[in-house]
């Protein structure tokens, strides 16, 4: 198999593979860091997680076309303020869900499993009432267009190196609103003793609504950077549900660093084994990998130390 290629050649290819592995990486850590703070803390399980992230990518969809019939000359900024809106309308569709939905099925984890999969059945056939069943595409703007060239053999896209970049800033924002703001003590608090936390005076409600809120926000930004390196349509967001959870569980379900790990390993032995067999295949073994690790430490990679 190898035997064409020289030294130099093998270590260009397993580069442009590690880097594809690392867009992967990205576009999983987005979704998954939504489902760890709706799953892990608050052990929701959300089957339409993906389809929160599909109306982030319409949403960038609609911009696109706004910007570039209207705005033209601000359409090269249009992405900012796409990820903005995206994470508005994902985030503002999960507090209602939370409100209208969720709430009265805490402590009943079946039976969010069977109404969140409802509700993804019918997003995904409001998408197709509303979009078509055909996938779209947005227009990238020019800046984002094009690749770095590092070597003579390697060349690095500027939409993957983009994403990357907001996958850094978002997880750095997640890690900062649950370690070191008010708000991220009281989601804690809640996830930890819901009975005590209501006793000393924290909304629960408002906590649940909110953490709800913001898991679906950030699946909307998800979306967003989704257009850029693929197509969408009403059922994309099945085609990462099963990794997302997977990732979730993988790394820990309450644990931020854990969840970024396994984000890291899945997308990174999935790449590679892309190289050398087919893509169902290498994912098919990266699955078994995983469940193998799990039988033996069925808590994942990181746990969550809690005083009792």
């Amino acid at each position: 198999m190898f035997g064409d290629y020289s030294l130099g050649d093998l270590g260009a290819i397993f580069a442009m593979q590690g880097f594809a592995g690392l867009i992967l990486f990205s576009v999983y850590v987005l979704m998954a860091l939504g489902l760890a703070i709706i799953f892990g803390q608050m052990g929701v399980i959300n089957m339409a997680h993906g389809e929160f992230m599909i109306l982030g990518a319409y949403v960038t969809y609609l911009c696109s076309g706004f910007f570039q019939s209207n705005l033209p000359a601000l359409f090269p900024g249009y992405f900012f303020v796409a990820m903005v809106l995206a994470f508005l309308a994902a985030g503002a569709l999960g507090m209602l869900v939370e409100w209208a939905l969720i709430r009265h099925l805490y402590k009943r984890p079946l039976d969010t499993l069977l109404a969140t999969w409802g509700l993804s059945l019918i997003l995904q056939q409001a998408y197709r009432s509303i979009f078509g069943a055909r996938e779209v595409g947005v227009e990238l703007p020019s800046w984002l267009i094009g690749s770095v060239q590092v070597t003579d053999a390697i060349e690095i896209p500027i939409n993957g190196m983009f994403v990357m970049a907001v996958t850094v800033l978002i997880t750095v924002a997640v890690a900062l609103l649950l370690f070191a703001s008010r708000w991220g003590r009281q989601v804690r608090a809640v996830m930890q003793n819901r009975v005590m936390a209501g006793a000393v005076g924290i909304d629960t409600d408002r906590v649940d609504r909110a953490t709800f809120g913001i898991g679906c926000g950030i699946a909307g930004i998800a979306g967003a950077a989704f257009t850029m390196i693929g197509s969408t349509g009403p059922t994309s967001g099945q085609l990462y549900i099963v990794d997302t959870f997977l990732i979730v569980v993988f790394g820990g379900a309450a644990s931020l660093l854990g969840t970024i790990a396994s984000a890291f390993s899945i997308s990174q032995t999935q790449s590679t084994l892309e190289f050398f067999l087919s893509g169902s295949t290498a994912k098919v073994l990266t699955l078994l990998g995983v469940v193998a690790i799990l039988m033996l430490r069925p808590q994942g990679l990181f746990t969550l130390k809690v005083r009792r």
